[in-house]
């Protein structure tokens, strides 16, 4: 069943778990192919699901990750990936959020971004730990 939500052609999308570079979902190996903005932190906490993490977004912590300018259809991907369309299993919602970019890695110039981020509900996080300090890639070395 198509979608009936026009998107727009391209949008900037905050990855934070296993979509970063090098990870199992890495969204440079998507076609069409994203082209990569920066390094980038969100306020809200991340949260280590077992073999991917999730983000709550909102409060003083940071979450580390990787801003990527997308098209509608590499979006798409994206939304059948996180589970939220066609099938919405709950999981996980989209949202879009300002995300400060590292200003020594943003290539626009732009310090901060409106992004996609895909934010897991707050209910499956129930008794599932921290990662304190936000990064995923980090916290993946810290746990081998």
């Amino acid at each position: 069943m198509p979608d009936p939500t026009p998107l727009p052609a391209s949008r900037h999308v905050f990855v934070y778990g296993t979509l970063r570079r090098g990870d199992v979902r890495d969204i440079t190996r998507l076609r069409p192919a994203p082209q990569f903005v920066g390094l980038a932190s969100v306020a809200g906490m991340l949260y280590d699901l077992g073999p991917y993490p999730g983000v709550v977004l909102g409060g003083s912590a940071r979450v580390t990750g990787e801003v990527y300018a997308i098209s509608a259809e590499l979006e798409r991907q994206l939304d059948v990936i996180e589970e939220v369309w066609p099938q919405q299993t709950g999981e996980y919602h989209k949202q879009t959020v300002r995300v400060q970019l590292d200003r020594s890695l943003a290539s626009s110039g732009a310090v901060a971004l409106d992004c996609l981020v895909y934010e897991i509900n707050p209910a499956r996080t129930a008794g599932k730990p921290l990662i304190m300090g936000g990064d995923w890639l980090e916290h993946l070395g810290q746990r081998s």
